[in-house]
């Protein structure tokens, strides 16, 4: 595995978006444990995603407007639904709450949240194939750049979790501070569905 493909790798997932934004919402919410799960969610997202580019459905999806745009429109839907949820303080993206949202809720939303980005297989299809030899290229080979993002993917989030940590004491002892951690994070959701609802094919 070459040092370009980790370099961009790291520029890739160290770049702000709905697994970030997610992650960090949940380490405020639920401490290291919260941001912990919400990191182990949308990497098994982001595996599963693979998995589908390596079985050639994401040349399909490329292929096919329509299947890109419901899938779209579904994650639009999903995220405007998170922005809504934060904002109202409510659901497991209660930033602050007494009890934790269970951790099989927190993964789920982490998988759902990052299976319907459609620019994830999109992402895979134009990515990958750089760092393959340009023929002979075996399909081990693609699993093992795979896996290296992956784990690129998930070193990362554990990296925001950590710095969210940190903070996290600071941020919830302020009501005044909590306001306005929540209308960010309810802004950076609904964004990234607006800038979901703009992608094309």
């Amino acid at each position: 595995m070459s040092w370009e493909f980790l370099l961009t790798a790291f520029v890739v997932c160290v770049a702000p978006g709905i697994g970030v934004i997610y992650t960090l919402s949940s380490t405020l919410a639920g401490g290291l444990r919260g941001g912990m799960l919400a990191a182990t969610g949308c990497t098994l997202a982001t595996m599963l995603h693979l998995g589908v580019a390596m079985a050639g459905l994401a040349a399909v999806l490329h292929t096919s407007a329509v299947l890109f745009q419901a899938v779209k429109y579904a994650g639009v839907a999903y995220l405007l639904w998170m922005a809504w949820s934060v904002l109202q303080s409510k659901g497991g993206l209660e930033i602050g709450a007494s009890e934790p949202a269970p951790g099989w809720q927190v993964v789920r939303r982490g998988i759902v949240l990052n299976i319907l980005n459609p620019k994830l297989p999109m992402f895979f299809v134009a990515f990958l194939p750089q760092f393959l030899p340009a023929q002979g290229a075996h399909l081990h080979q693609m699993i093992a750049l795979g896996l290296g993002f992956s784990a690129m993917t998930f070193g990362v989030f554990v990296l925001y979790t950590g710095l969210a940590v940190s903070g996290r004491k600071a941020v919830l002892g302020s009501p005044r501070v909590m306001g306005w951690v929540r209308r960010a994070f309810a802004a950076s959701f609904a964004a990234l569905g607006a800038r979901l609802a703009l992608e094309r094919a």
